[in-house]
């Protein structure tokens, strides 16, 4: 037990010395590299930081915008071609009824003269009906003074 509680404090230590080493590194290149600024340099830079952020903000929304457009375009574009489907189909299908209603019609008045036929028909059979009759009531009359 105490082996592995000794093993962790040296490693522990060894950890404690590569984080010194490298705060150090750290430290070393921090002042050979660093800029320093007056308050007016830095609010200035700053103030440019900024407005790139919001540029590319502004970039990104205008690309989004652009995207939202494009589908919007595309989206119209869809409507149209559906409008002009929807009317072809429209025209097909009046179209349609008028040839119908045509042929309605025309069944209509041919069965207006086969009606017209039929009723002159009944006309002569009634008259001959009615000449029949008349023939027998005079056979009748004849056939009984025989």
């Amino acid at each position: 037990m105490e082996d592995k509680s000794n093993e962790r404090w040296k490693a522990a230590v060894v950890n404690l010395s590569e984080m010194n080493s490298n705060l150090d590194s750290l430290q070393k290149t921090l002042l050979k590299k660093a800029v320093f600024l007056d308050p007016d340099t830095f609010s200035k830079a700053s103030l440019c930081s900024d407005q790139a952020r919001t540029i590319k903000a502004l970039e990104q929304r205008v690309e989004s915008l652009e995207r939202e457009l494009d589908n919007a375009i595309t989206a119209a574009a869809r409507a149209r071609s559906e409008k002009r489907q929807a009317e072809a189909a429209q025209r097909a299908a009046e179209l349609h009824a008028l040839e119908v209603t045509r042929e309605l019609e025309n069944t209509s008045k041919v069965f207006e003269l086969h009606m017209d036929e039929l009723r002159a028909k009944q006309g002569e059979i009634s008259k001959r009906d009615a000449d029949i009759k008349l023939l027998e009531a005079i056979i009748q009359t004849l056939g009984g003074r025989t």
